[in-house]
């Protein structure tokens, strides 16, 4: 039987949300489970002020009102906090690559907080699931654990649900998953993207834009014949972290013409 094997805190996270636009919806609830190496957890659950209306088609899945966040605090001032409790940790989630870490990295890049994610390694448990039996959080809790999963969208009870879920996938996949965080981190993974949003992926060492008019251009050979495509980018609606990196390709490129 596979026991998951730790060698620093992994942290499950899971987010309610204004709604899934990465670049203009906003966190109103995160739940955080940090699992440590000698099993013992700690639990953090925030409510938050998102600064914006929650749509009623949003609250009509997760149940939480503009009412229910109005006196809570704002990301920024709980942003800290968050960061220091989340220190040294790898990060899981189900569906977390494709949407709660990007979301959290905006949020952390709006409140002026760098977050770095450079050394840590990011497990998707949606991606284990699909990848093992090709379906919701919900269908996942039934079919590995044989529970139905009261609570749903409630930020701490998806959290803790994705714990038992990656546990269950453990043992029944004994043979083919090594119960580490870095073999599960490979087996997540997807393709080698440069931001969260996917607009800029790498290929064969070379950034390449991954949407619009230039798709499959490099980035920097782009930039070269139309500088103003970057500022277009900037000024456009892509989010903060799209812009971050394009930005570091944009000086990078112009330091070596230095």
């Amino acid at each position: 039987m596979s026991a998951l094997q730790l060698t620093r805190p992994l942290a499950f996270i899971d987010l309610e949300t204004t709604g899934t636009n990465v670049a203009t919806d906003r966190i109103i609830e995160i739940a955080i489970i940090k699992v440590m190496p000698d099993r013992s957890m700690n639990r953090k659950v925030k409510r938050i002020n998102p600064g914006m209306p929650i749509p009623a088609a949003t609250t009509a899945i997760h149940g939480i009102t503009d009412d229910d966040v109005k006196d809570e605090p704002t990301f920024k001032q709980v942003a800290n906090e968050l960061r220091q409790f989340m220190e040294h940790c790898d990060i899981a989630g189900y569906n977390s690559n494709r949407f709660d870490i990007p979301m959290l990295v905006e949020e952390f890049l709006r409140a002026d907080l760098a977050f770095d994610i450079s050394d840590r390694r990011f497990v998707d448990v949606q991606k284990i699931f699909h990848l093992m039996e090709k379906r919701t959080l919900s269908a996942a809790y039934r079919f590995y654990c044989d529970k139905d999963l009261e609570n749903a969208h409630s930020a701490e009870a998806d959290a803790f649900a994705t714990f038992e879920i990656l546990e269950a996938q453990l043992i029944r996949y004994e043979a083919q998953l090594k119960p580490d965080v870095d073999a599960l981190a490979v087996f997540t993974k997807e393709d080698d993207y440069v931001d969260f949003a996917r607009r800029i992926v790498m290929q064969n060492g070379v950034e390449m834009f991954n949407f619009g008019k230039y798709k499959g251009r490099p980035v920097r050979d782009v930039l070269k014949v139309e500088p103003q495509y970057y500022d277009w980018m900037m000024k456009a609606d892509f989010p903060l972290n799209t812009k971050q990196k394009l930005t570091e390709i944009y000086t990078n490129m112009m330091l070596k013409k230095l």
